[in-house]
């Protein structure tokens, strides 16, 4: 029988963000702290609409802004214990 190989997800865990054994997001989340991280996923988001159309494929980027909004949002339930 013959295995399946998946692509690497590259708008959730690009394979060359994960080179040291930290993804590079956890690492600029800690480096930033959670409010910076959240400013920083907020400007991603910006960028990935704002660029979305200028390229190729638009719903990856537009994926990708989803992603960074994704994050900011489970950041701030983290501070504020906010449920979903």
């Amino acid at each position: 029988h013959e295995e399946l190989m998946l692509a690497p997800d590259v708008v959730n865990s690009p394979p060359h963000y994960n080179q040291t054994g930290i993804e590079c997001i956890e690492y600029i989340k800690q480096v930033l702290g959670q409010q910076g991280f959240i400013a920083y996923c907020r400007g991603n988001v910006m960028k990935y609409n704002h660029r979305a159309y200028y390229k190729g494929n638009p719903t990856e980027d537009m994926a990708k802004a989803e992603q960074y909004l994704k994050w900011a949002n489970e950041t701030l339930r983290e501070i504020h214990k906010w449920k979903s």
